[in-house]
């Protein structure tokens, strides 16, 4: 469940920033660090409260997760780019389940696993 939310999370940002981009090529930058930084936020607090629950094998779950999470935006952020944004088409998948995969499960797997190491520590006294 974590893989599948995430990833439609992630498509829906490239998709917007997609869209944006292309309605004013220039000045996103700021725009593009907010979106990268609000994903890597989620990922850590859904993590976080995963270690502070003690959620048993936490760790392969979100590594799954991750990879899940890499894969299904790449599909459904060239899925979504092609009807919302510009006629992407099929060549654009490649790239995307390559280098868009990893970049997305890394931004998910290593922000989840700071929130694994800090969640268990917020349990109350």
């Amino acid at each position: 469940m974590r893989g599948a939310v995430l990833a439609v999370v992630h498509a829906a940002a490239a998709v917007l920033v997609a869209l944006l981009r292309a309605s004013d090529p220039t000045g996103q930058s700021t725009l593009s660090a907010l979106v990268l930084g609000l994903l890597a936020g989620v990922a850590a607090v859904w993590a976080a409260v995963d270690g502070w629950r003690g959620l048993p094998d936490r760790g392969r779950t979100w590594v799954y997760a991750a990879l899940i999470a890499g894969v299904g935006s790449a599909v459904l952020g060239v899925i979504g780019r092609a009807v919302f944004v510009d006629e992407t088409g099929v060549s654009a998948l490649g790239s995307a389940l390559t280098g868009g995969a990893a970049f997305t499960a890394l931004l998910v797997l290593v922000p989840a696993g700071l929130g694994l190491l800090v969640g268990p520590r917020l349990a109350t006294r």
